[in-house]
């Protein structure tokens, strides 16, 4: 017999994370690596297992995860997203304190490009009088 899983896909920055719940003991495996090996700060760790939290069904999945793009903190976001979107599969009823965590909103915020004639988006070359 097949064993149920529920998909769900994140996104953050330039990150994007495809999430596997499968009923476990609430182990994180993110691209063939533990959570703690993969991403070397607690605070993100503790970032990625808030919707857990909130719908208090902590140590009851085991996460797979495929991440790509972005750094640690967008790739955490993208995980958070994906878990929160996994879990409306799971149970449709957890919508309302999902929504209320705002744990089912796409982060929109984004690098604001490169202008012309600047060093960063914003940032202007040394100004000189003479």
């Amino acid at each position: 017999m097949a064993q149920v899983q529920y998909r769900g896909t994140g996104r953050r920055k330039n990150s994007v994370a495809r999430v596997r719940l499968v009923p476990g003991t609430g182990k994180i495996t993110i691209n063939d690596h533990s959570a703690e090996e993969y991403i070397p700060y607690a605070n993100l760790r503790e970032v990625m297992v808030q919707p857990f939290e909130v719908t208090e069904t902590q140590d009851s999945y085991d996460v797979l995860v495929n991440v790509f793009g972005g750094g640690f903190s967008g790739q955490a976001g993208a995980i958070r997203h994906g878990i929160a979107r996994a879990l409306l599969e799971v149970d449709p009823d957890f919508r309302g304190v999902l929504k209320r965590a705002g744990l089912l909103t796409r982060d929109s915020r984004m690098k604001e490009r490169k202008k012309p004639g600047l060093k960063k988006a914003r940032k202007a070359p040394q100004f000189s009088k003479r």
